[in-house]
């Protein structure tokens, strides 16, 4: 007999299954039964009938009970919290909590009144202990004394609220957000890399007073051709894209036999009127010359204080590195047989090695030409489905689904991403390490980092294999934990944190992440009260304020309606064309004479398009966010958006090269002299 669906919606809901959502038109919907039954079966329940739901919560009951220790407890400094203990009832327990960097305290054992409850085996009874306030931060380890023996299990102790923002909060910090892969140099080889985000950042920083770059994520690619072009779509969310190497600023190229540096120059030399075409960027094109280039460099023999520093990046990076090294010489050899350097884990290992140098140098420079910030990388959502992380952590990720968003006003079909979500209870297993050790690597060389939909860490929109985006359900997340291992492992590397906190959300969310110390974002084209735009003094404080995102046409297409055009062409509206023209301008004059009336155009008005991007950016200059940016297409006069949300090959996402208003490109050479970067500099500081 089928599972009835009043038994299925509790026992979703017991999983953290939302069965019910609001959607962005504010109407309250009901997740259809097939679609519950599917996320059900994605936590590893497939239940058929209500007997198979008794079978899966008395599974679940039991492993409760057989566990002395839950696995990870993860608590605040300014808080007091409890644990639970098991133990054969009637036997007694003590609990020691040892610190990580060497000591430790007994705890206190406090009343717990639960039944003791019998397994079948055994009878269980339940002892609970106290985790005080005010222990110090870390990742500790609690070890239970029993009859049986010892018990160990983890224990993390989190900041209430991350400090980093605390510098910005005095004194406000204006910064530039750009896609570092647009963004190219005489230099660069056919896309942005490192190097030429070292030098952005310098000329950002000693020519125009800002205090932070914000770049797309630079997360890893397939080892080899070909690779995704989404920056949001990645194979690992840990390690780094090859792509973004210069190879030239490897020590090893200049002890390299003179053959191999021309050999380089030659790879080098292709991309050279490249570089100032206004065509699609190739990536494909630029890894398969890049990597030959790195083969060679790394056959030249190391000194040994660079072996010694190899090593020990490896020692530190551990296991991770290893396997994810294991994975990239796997696929590479499927991808190019007969390789054998690719076929190498070390030669992967030591790839991640020079991109680690390379992000060290940028962020040095960017902090030396005066940023007090410098570097701000962004974290994607997730990682495709069938690439180094998904190996990695196949063992933490839920099968059967993709994580995606529902309908909004951007995308009325919603959005399916194709990533594969954290499966909640199984991170918990592994202590949420993946996440931890993620972050660490990440924020080694960043002053910043943006959390692209920090809201996945409270819930994600899970989409059952077979179904369209609009057919899935919210699965919740232990926010306290996620949040607070991230608020951990920034404040001990000194690292900001924005989280991307746009779209469909419960309002206490951005309080909780504002008292986390986490800042969130505004976007001026979303901001508004009830219908009308936000006046300046009523934006939040603990935010980055910015005209636009990645995912908006800047300021020039955005408000000749581009973003609707596009929509258009790729059959993406629900509704009459005319009709959404009618509406995007409507709201689009709406902010423009709001910012006018705040008198960002000074006396003369907006009498040109540059008057109108700088009037714009001057109005979010007038907010109270600690952090405030201009896109970097914005200051050079880019009309084309990055990307079309919830398309794949319909539209040329992620491939345009930075060029000005006429379509030219704007290379890193060419940003000094740019008077519209100075106008919106001297804007976002007044």
């Amino acid at each position: 007999m089928a599972v009835d669906p009043a038994v299925l919606r509790e026992f979703a809901s017991e999983l953290g299954i939302r069965t019910e959502y609001y959607g962005s038109d504010g109407a309250f919907k009901s997740v259809p039964h097939e679609t519950l039954q599917a996320v059900v079966a994605s936590f590893g329940y497939p239940v058929e009938s209500n007997q198979d739901v008794d079978a899966a919560r008395t599974e679940r009951t039991l492993a409760y009970w057989q566990r002395t220790l839950p696995p990870i407890t993860v608590t605040r400094d300014d808080r007091e919290d409890t644990i639970p203990v098991h133990v054969p009832h009637g036997t007694s327990v003590t609990v020691d909590m040892l610190f990580e960097d060497g000591g430790g305290q007994a705890l206190t054992q406090v009343e717990d009144n639960t039944p003791p409850f019998d397994t079948g085996a055994e009878v269980v009874g339940q002892a609970r202990f106290l985790l005080p306030a005010g222990l110090p931060l870390g990742w500790h380890t609690l070890v239970a004394h029993t009859e049986k023996g010892e018990a160990h299990a983890q224990a993390v102790v989190t900041p209430a609220r991350l400090t980093t923002s605390d510098v910005v909060s005095r004194r406000r910090a204006v910064g530039v957000h750009a896609q570092l892969y647009s963004v190219r140099s005489e230099r660069s080889w056919g896309m942005g890399d490192i190097a030429d985000l070292r030098d952005v950042s310098a000329i950002l920083g000693a020519r125009f007073n800002a205090d932070f770059v914000q770049i797309n994520p630079l997360h890893a690619t397939a080892p080899a051709p070909p690779v995704e072009a989404s920056p949001y779509l990645p194979s690992s969310r840990r390690f780094f894209a090859a792509l973004y190497v210069r190879v030239e600023d490897i020590p090893e190229f200049a002890q390299a036999p003179e053959s191999v540096r021309q050999r380089v120059r030659e790879l080098h030399q292709q991309f050279a009127s490249v570089n100032r075409l206004n065509t699609l960027l190739d990536r494909n094109r630029v890894l398969t010359a890049k990597l030959e280039a790195l083969e060679l460099l790394f056959a030249v023999p190391r000194t040994p204080a660079r072996k010694a520093l190899f090593d020990a990046y490896r020692r530190a990076e551990g296991s991770g590195l290893s396997e994810f090294a294991q994975w990239c010489a796997d696929e590479a050899g499927r991808c190019r047989p007969g390789d054998a350097v690719m076929a190498d884990p070390e030669f992967h290992a030591w790839v991640q090695w020079i991109i680690d140098e390379q992000l060290m140098h940028a962020q040095s420079a960017a902090t030396a030409a005066g940023m007090r910030i410098g570097i701000m990388h962004d974290l994607a959502v997730g990682v495709e489905e069938n690439g180094a992380d998904a190996w990695m952590h196949r063992t933490v990720l839920a099968e059967g689904v993709s994580v995606g968003a529902p309908a909004d006003q951007y995308n009325e079909h919603g959005q399916d991403w194709s990533q594969s979500p954290w499966h909640p209870e199984r991170m918990v297993q592994h202590c949420y390490r993946p996440w931890r050790d993620m972050l660490r690597t990440l924020m080694r060389h960043a002053g910043g980092l943006r959390v692209d939909h920090i809201l996945g860490l409270f819930r994600l929109w899970w989409i059952p294999r077979g179904n369209t985006a609009l057919n899935g359900a919210y699965v919740t997340y232990d926010h306290e934990a996620f949040v607070g291992i991230l608020a951990l492992e920034a404040q001990r590397s000194g690292t900001v944190v924005v989280g991307e906190d746009l779209g469909t959300f419960e309002p206490w969310i951005q309080d909780y992440l504002q008292e986390r110390g986490i800042l969130g974002t505004s976007v001026l084209w979303f901001e508004r009260d009830g219908g009308t735009p936000r006046a300046p003094q009523r934006y939040r404080r603990a935010c980055l304020a910015t005209v636009n995102t990645h995912d908006l046409a800047p300021v020039r297409g955005y408000v000749d309606c581009s973003h609707v055009k596009v929509r258009e062409q790729l059959g993406l509206l629900t509704r009459p064309v005319t009709q959404e023209f009618a509406d995007e301008k409507r709201a689009i004059d709406a902010v423009v004479e709001a910012a006018d009336v705040a008198g960002c155009f000074g006396p003369e008005g907006s009498s040109d398009t540059d008057d109108l991007v700088v009037g714009l950016h001057r109005y979010i200059a007038q907010t109270p966010a600690v952090l405030v940016a201009a896109g970097l297409a914005d200051c050079v006069g880019e009309r084309r958006m990055q990307n079309q949300p919830g398309t794949n090959t319909e539209y040329p996402n992620w491939k345009l090269p930075l060029a000005d208003s006429k379509g030219r490109v704007v290379l890193v050479d060419d940003l000094a002299g740019q008077p519209l970067l100075a106008r919106i500099m001297d804007a976002l500081s007044e």
